[in-house]
């Protein structure tokens, strides 16, 4: 009987360690990844006063990410659609879906919320939701993006054609 407890009690320590370690990757697994980069927008046809159709076009490349599981690098997303935008509306509230391309070749579906502020002439605009599918699925998103808006008064007349400026990505 005190073999078989032995045996027992050791079998109970290997699954316990076992537990742990696997706790402990699991956990390690989540991590944080943040990336910082830039994002560039093109209005076409350019955004006027008046709120007309405009097709968006965004390019966006993370050229700078601290994964702390050591995988990825870098990342890119791109898209295209078309809203009723003019420069008075540019700071509504939107829903977002974006797919980001990681430097390791596979990519995340991030889906969530976004609103805008004007200050100092930038438009800073944060999109907060979750990556909804592929690599880092269920994990939390907050991205920030800035956007100079130098040349407003381009709204009264030829209007705004686009812009570039920084972005940063965390993932929780």
């Amino acid at each position: 009987m005190t073999g078989s407890r032995a045996w027992m009690a050791a079998v109970a320590a290997v699954m316990l360690a076992a537990s742990a370690l696997t706790t402990g990757t699991a956990h390690a697994a989540v991590g944080l990844l943040q990336c910082q980069g830039s994002e560039s927008v093109t209005y076409s046809p350019s955004v006027i006063l008046t709120p007309r159709n405009v097709t968006i076009t965004t390019n966006g490349q993370f050229t700078s990410c601290v994964d702390t599981q050591g995988q990825v690098t870098s990342g890119s997303y791109g898209e295209t659609f078309t809203i009723a935008a003019g420069c008075n509306n540019l700071l509504d509230p939107f829903q977002a879906e974006r797919v980001v391309t990681w430097s390791t070749g596979d990519s995340s579906t991030l889906t969530g919320s976004g609103s805008s502020t004007a200050a100092l002439g930038q438009v800073i605009t944060t999109i907060t939701g979750t990556v909804t599918a592929g690599r880092f699925q269920g994990r939390t998103v907050v991205q920030t993006i800035t956007l100079p808006q130098t040349q407003l008064l381009l709204c009264l007349t030829t209007g705004l054609t686009g812009t570039t400026g920084l972005t940063t990505l965390t993932l929780t």
